[in-house]
């Protein structure tokens, strides 16, 4: 990770299982994470690898995902189901939102 970063914010995760994931780089003074959405962050093991840790943003917090200690060298691909289905299930909870709100206003509520 460059200097002066706190990880790495997952933009798309692609649908295939090789595929790649599209991340933007989170600066260190960035607070917390929006609701939804999902960090990673990684840094040399002590002896080899990588640690690797993933966050998802709730209203008040940032949760734990997943931690991968001494992760191997293509780590990417070993955190790559959680970061799909995590995404997957944040994108039908904002679908079912939204819809449970539109029928509320249709209803008068």
């Amino acid at each position: 990770m460059p200097d002066g970063v706190r990880g790495a914010l997952v933009q798309r995760v692609s649908t295939r299982h090789d595929g790649p994931l599209d991340v933007t780089w989170l600066a260190a003074g960035t607070p917390g994470l929006p609701l939804g959405r999902i960090r990673l962050r990684w840094e040399p093991a002590s002896l080899s690898g990588w640690n690797v840790t993933v966050y998802l943003g709730l209203t008040t917090a940032e949760v734990v995902l997943g931690t991968w200690p001494a992760a191997p060298d293509d780590w990417p691909h070993l955190v790559r189901p959680i970061l799909y289905e995590v995404t997957g299930l944040c994108a039908a909870l904002a679908f079912a939102t939204d819809a449970l709100d539109l029928s509320k206003r249709l209803a008068g509520v």
